[in-house]
């Protein structure tokens, strides 16, 4: 399977201040999305599924993705949407003010066919910056976006690039192998094993939910075929990899959402968590999801961590 992708960076200036959270991935993503719906919906409908041109439209693929019809797999007909195909990975600064003239940057990645329209992410992000973000709505204006540091983007420019590909193996193949592995994880993970969110990381549920986002973005976003091998298969030999030690704490946050109306908890479990054992045949995945996220709400950037190897 392999998973297109590319990872832009944006670079932002105040032309006025900024009062941003000390996270501040609600105020990028939740701002994008209502200045994405101005910008890509043509009929300005409230509810997409209701919406004749929800097939063809720019902002239903981005936000409300259906699944296929007839599609089955993984369970996805027991599922409305389908992973969307950005993450927005904002600035990790704790700074929260920003005066005028102050540039920060924040990091956009897209999957598969999303690639194609960054024109209308650009052009997004340059609007919200006209309506401003954070408290206050202070303004900005976007100078450049760079892919690797290439700038690729300045007002009146755009180059194109290429995708780059990650990966995945068709075959799932286990080693004898004995290594230890440390997981960062940097931004609040959420994920939910038999209807609870988990505090306690075991390696097995980290790996469900990789394989699961990995494979529906490469099915629905990519056109890929999903791998040969059984999720079962995987699953049984990711339960025998032990955690030797962990210090991985709930950090809990909320932020308020327009669309709905009300408030919404967004915690998850941050912090470190080293496993042990035959770790090797899981490193695609593990770092697929450096670059994917993993959990839910990645969109807002979260379930982001960092992987180190070391061999026993």
């Amino acid at each position: 399977m392999k998973i297109h992708y590319q990872k832009y960076t944006f670079y932002i200036k105040a032309i006025e201040p900024l009062y941003l959270p000390y996270y501040k991935g609600s105020t990028f993503r939740g701002g994008f999305g209502n200045a994405f719906r101005k910008v890509a919906c043509p009929l300005r409908v409230i509810n997409c599924d209701k919406c004749l041109l929800k097939q063809k439209c720019i902002y239903a693929y981005v936000f409300e993705t259906p699944p296929h019809e007839g599609s089955t797999i993984l369970n996805m007909n027991k599922y409305e949407k389908i992973p969307h195909p950005f993450v927005i990975e904002p600035p990790e600064w704790r700074q929260q003010y920003f005066p005028e003239g102050q540039t920060l940057s924040f990091n956009l990645i897209l999957i598969g066919s999303a690639i194609d329209y960054i024109p209308y992410f650009i052009y997004t992000f340059e609007q919200l910056g006209e309506i401003g973000i954070g408290k206050g709505r202070g303004k900005y204006v976007l100078s450049e976006v760079k892919i690797d540091g290439i700038t690729v983007y300045k007002i009146g420019m755009l180059k194109k690039s290429i995708s780059k590909i990650m990966e995945i193996p068709s075959k799932f193949e286990t080693t004898d192998s004995v290594e230890n592995l440390t997981l960062k994880i940097i931004t609040p993970l959420r994920i939910r094993y038999q209807r609870k969110f988990v505090t306690e990381l075991d390696f097995h549920i980290l790996v469900r939910n990789l394989i699961r986002r990995i494979s529906l973005l490469g099915y629905f976003h990519c056109g890929e075929q999903l791998p040969d091998f059984t999720v079962q298969e995987v699953i049984r030999h990711a339960e025998t990899i032990n955690t030797v030690n962990s210090n991985l704490r709930w950090h809990d946050w909320e932020r308020y959402s327009s669309r709905q109306e009300t408030k919404m908890k967004l915690g998850g479990v941050v912090g470190e968590i080293v496993y042990r054992g035959n770790i090797s045949p899981f490193i695609p995945y593990l770092k697929a999801g450096e670059i994917l996220h993993v959990g839910k709400n990645t969109s807002f950037g979260l379930g982001k961590y960092e992987i180190i190897l070391d061999e026993a």
